[in-house]
């Protein structure tokens, strides 16, 4: 099962769940879990080849429903599910095959759909990194500032490194062959009438104007705001316009 950090305690609220980004981790939402467990117990989960869960040869949309499934049954459904980037893809998944788990959705700037580009340049910068030179976190981010020059990618990386066994927590093989699966979305049947909020950047391109036709296909009651000056980081660059969004919408 995913590797779980539990926040607050239950309420008659449902619980909420978040699910992080590709190259992310539970550790990541922190922040913004502990300020949102006032209103009740707040999960976040490592996703699979990530964090502190288990590593696995295949990393579909599939997979990470299919694990998502199974940690909101443990967790007690319905609940709400939160989902950045590549988890926001994965909640989507879960919340289409399986909408019983899911009470309302929130997806963080990211469609159903498929995108061109690669992430595939960051996993060459951390493979990049020689770990027996690191003694301390700063020894990495010097490191990879080479060849990340964003400040805050090269901290958000580094949160990723288990220093005391000199490796990063995530499974850099798998991801890489995989990279195509993560850029793309499946063909999937569901329809998910529960609310749906999609909220993005303001100066992020990853949900446009053309993608809100498959968007209310698949999910015919979303909603749709923007964080101003918030790009595709928009938890950690607007954190709490992100989080006054998130109660807007549940409460």
């Amino acid at each position: 099962m995913l590797n779980m950090i539990r926040h607050g305690t239950a309420t008659d609220q449902s619980p909420f769940v978040i699910v992080h980004g590709l190259y992310g981790s539970a550790r990541n939402w922190g922040v913004i879990a502990k300020r949102m467990s006032d209103r009740g117990e707040v999960i976040a989960v490592d996703q699979r080849n990530h964090g502190d869960s288990f590593w696995a040869d295949s990393h579909s949309y599939e997979d990470m429903a299919a694990d998502l499934a199974q940690a909101i049954e443990h967790i007690g459904a319905p609940v709400d599910l939160l989902g950045h980037s590549m988890g926001g893809k994965a909640s989507m998944a879960v919340a289409l095959t399986r909408p019983d788990l899911v009470k309302r959705l929130i997806i963080a700037d990211i469609a159903p759909v498929s995108y061109t580009h690669s992430q595939l340049k960051y996993i060459h910068a951390m493979r990049s990194v020689d770990l027996s030179k690191v003694a301390k976190r700063s020894d990495a981010t010097a490191q990879l500032a080479q060849s990340v020059p964003e400040v805050s990618l090269q901290s958000f990386f580094t949160q990723s490194l288990e220093l005391s066994e000199k490796r990063w927590k995530l499974n850099l093989d798998i991801l890489e062959k995989d990279m195509p699966k993560i850029m793309s979305f499946p063909s999937l049947d569901g329809v998910f009438e529960n609310p749906t909020l999609f909220l993005s950047g303001a100066a992020s391109d990853y949900v446009l104007p053309e993608h809100r036709g498959e968007i209310r296909r698949l999910f015919p009651q979303a909603r749709f705001a923007k964080i101003k000056g918030a790009g595709h980081w928009l938890h950690a660059e607007k954190p709490r316009e992100f989080e006054a969004s998130l109660r807007a919408f549940l409460d």
